[in-house]
C-alpha cells in the first residue's frame, strides 16, 4: 500500500511556488493537508479572533488549493483556521472559500470543525476534576478559566469523522498540526508509528528542507517506511535535517505527544535516498490510556501604548540602575495627582526594556558586563483603559527624556525619541492562561462538525 500526502506550505497564507504546487499535484497525492495557525505569535490572535496573516494572503493560497483538490478530486484538510482556530477563523476561511467557489466555478462538500469550549463545559469537567496542568503550568481557578476564550486541539477524531460524512472540504479550528496528515492515512489503515512520523516531518512544509522555505513537501507512505521530498527542484532534504524537526516544539527529541498517543521515534532511522530526498522507517506509536485534548486560552489584560526611543550617553546609561526604580516611584505619586484619585497606580504597569542590556537574555547574557555605549529603550505602559494608558504614556515619555543626572548641572537630555508624537496606542493586551489537558468523554464531544454544500 502507497498513501500519497501533499503538505503545500507550513501556514496558510504564508505562501509557496506555484511550480511547486504543479509538482506536487502531477504526483497524484491522495490528500492536501495544510496548517493554518500557531500560538508562536503570542495570545493577541487567540484573545481577540483575528488572523495574523491577511486575507488577500490567505485567499491566495487558498484558491490553488482549491483548484487542486477540484483536479484531483481529493480531500482538502486545512487546521487552525484563522491562526488561533477559534470560531472567528474558522468562518473567515469557510467565507473566502465560498467567495472563491463562486468566482472560480467549484463545488464541494464542505465541513466546518468548530474548537471552541463553552465556559459550562469547562466548569461541568473541572468540577469533574478532569483539568489538569502540562507541566511545568500552574493549577487554574475556576474564574481564570471562565474568563479566558478557550479552544481544544482536536485530534484526528474529529477530521475524520468529517470525511467519513463525505466532506471533501475541510476547515478546523484548533488541531494539532501533526492530525491534519494524519487523519487520512490513519483511517485507511497506514502503520499509527509510520503515519504520525510522516505527519510530524511535514507538518512544518519545507522548513526542514535546505534551505528551509515557505513552500511544500511531499510523502510517499508505505507498509515500513515514507520517503520524503521537497516539491522545490532546488531545495533538499539530509537525513539531518528530517530527524532535526522531530526536536522542533518538543522538550523530549524522541516524545511526541499527542491527543491519543505518544509517538516514539527512539529507534527511528534516517536513510538519504539521493541529494534530495530521505527515507524514515522505525518509529512506533504507543496509544495513551486516557485520551486527552490540549486547551488553549486567552484574556484580556488591558490596553497599552508605547514609546520608543534611544539613548547614546555613557553616564546615563550608567545611572539608570538608580534612576529608573526612582522614576517608577515618581510616576505612582503622579498617577494618583492626575487622576485625583480616580485611577489605581497599582493596576497600571511601566515597563523600561533597554535593548542592549538585559533585554532579551537579561542576567544570563554572557557579555552582560561588557561596556554598553548605545541602549534601545522601549518603555510600555499597560492600564485597564486605552486613554489611561495613553495619557500616563505621555508623562512617562516626557519624564524619561529629562532624567535628573547628578553629574550634569542643569536639565539634561536623556532619552531621545525618534517620532513626534512619541506615544504610539497598541489596543487590547492579551495573556495566555491555559498550557492544561481536559480529559473528554468521547474525542467528538468537544467539537461541532457542521455541514454544508458550497456550489460554484
Amino acid at each position: 500500500m502507497e498513501i500519497r500526502i501533499l503538505a503545500p506550505t507550513g501556514a496558510l497564507g504564508a505562501g509557496f511556488r506555484t511550480e511547486s504546487l504543479e509538482r506536487g499535484v502531477a504526483l497524484a497525492p491522495h490528500v492536501i493537508a495544510c496548517d493554518a495557525g500557531s500560538t508562536d505569535s503570542g495570545p493577541y490572535y487567540l484573545g481577540s479572533g483575528a488572523p495574523k496573516l491577511s486575507r488577500e494572503a490567505v485567499g491566495r493560497d487558498l484558491r490553488l488549493l482549491l483548484k487542486a483538490r477540484d483536479r484531483l478530486d481529493i480531500p482538502l484538510i486545512i487546521g487552525s483556521c484563522g491562526t488561533s482556530g477559534r470560531k472567528e477563523g474558522v468562518d473567515l476561511v469557510s467565507g473566502l472559500a465560498r467567495e472563491i467557489a463562486q468566482e472560480e466555478g467549484l463545488s464541494f462538500k464542505l465541513a466546518r470543525i468548530y474548537a471552541d469550549q463553552a465556559p459550562a463545559y469547562l466548569t461541568e469537567r473541572y468540577a469533574q476534576g478532569r483539568i489538569r496542568p502540562l507541566d511545568p503550568a500552574p493549577s487554574i481557578d475556576l474564574e481564570t478559566l471562565t474568563a479566558s476564550h478557550v479552544v481544544g486541539m482536536m485530534g484526528v477524531e474529529p477530521i475524520q469523522q468529517a470525511l467519513r460524512e463525505g466532506a471533501q472540504v475541510v476547515l478546523a479550528g484548533r488541531a494539532s498540526d501533526t492530525a491534519l496528515y494524519a487523519a487520512l492515512p490513519h483511517a485507511m489503515g497506514a502503520d499509527p508509528g509510520l503515519t504520525w512520523h510522516a505527519a510530524k516531518t511535514i507538518e512544518c512544509g519545507a522548513a526542514c528542507a535546505i534551505p528551509p522555505s515557505a513552500d511544500g513537501l511531499f510523502v510517499h507512505l508505505r507498509d515500513d517506511h515514507f520517503d520524503v521530498e521537497p516539491l522545490d527542484p532546488a531545495s533538499r532534504l539530509t537525513p539531518h535535517s528530517v530527524a532535526a524537526h522531530t526536536l522542533y516544539e518538543n522538550a523530549n527529541p524522541y516524545l511526541i505527544t499527542e491527543p491519543s498517543g505518544v509517538l516514539d521515534t527512539t529507534d527511528a532511522t534516517y536513510t538519504a535516498l539521493d541529494e534530495r530526498r530521505v527515507r524514515v522507517a522505525g518509529a512506533v506509536y504507543r496509544p495513551a490510556r486516557t485520551y486527552t485534548v490540549k486547551l488553549e486560552g486567552s484574556c484580556l489584560i488591558g490596553y497599552q501604548t508605547i514609546a520608543i526611543g534611544g539613548i547614546r550617553d555613557r553616564v546615563v546609561i550608567e545611572k539608570l540602575p538608580d534612576l529608573l526604580p526612582m522614576a517608577q516611584d515618581y510616576f505612582r505619586a503622579k498617577i494618583r495627582d492626575v487622576f485625583n484619585g480616580r485611577v489605581d497606580p497599582d493596576g497600571i504597569e511601566i515597563d523600561y526594556r533597554l535593548y542592549g542590556k538585559d533585554a532579551v537574555l537579561g542576567i544570563r547574557d554572557p557579555d552582560r558586563e561588557q561596556p554598553v555605549h548605545e541602549l534601545g529603550v522601549l518603555i510600555t505602559v499597560t492600564a485597564p483603559t486605552q486613554e489611561v494608558a495613553h495619557a500616563v504614556t505621555t508623562f512617562v515619555a516626557h519624564t524619561s527624556s529629562h532624567l535628573p543626572i547628578p553629574e550634569y548641572e542643569g536639565l539634561a537630555s536623556t532619552v531621545a525619541f525618534p517620532f513626534s508624537p512619541p506615544e504610539t496606542d497598541r489596543g487590547p493586551v492579551y495573556r495566555f492562561t491555559l498550557n492544561h489537558v481536559v480529559e473528554p468523554a468521547t474525542p467528538h464531544e468537544m467539537f461541532a462538525i457542521i455541514h454544508e454544500e458550497v456550489t460554484g
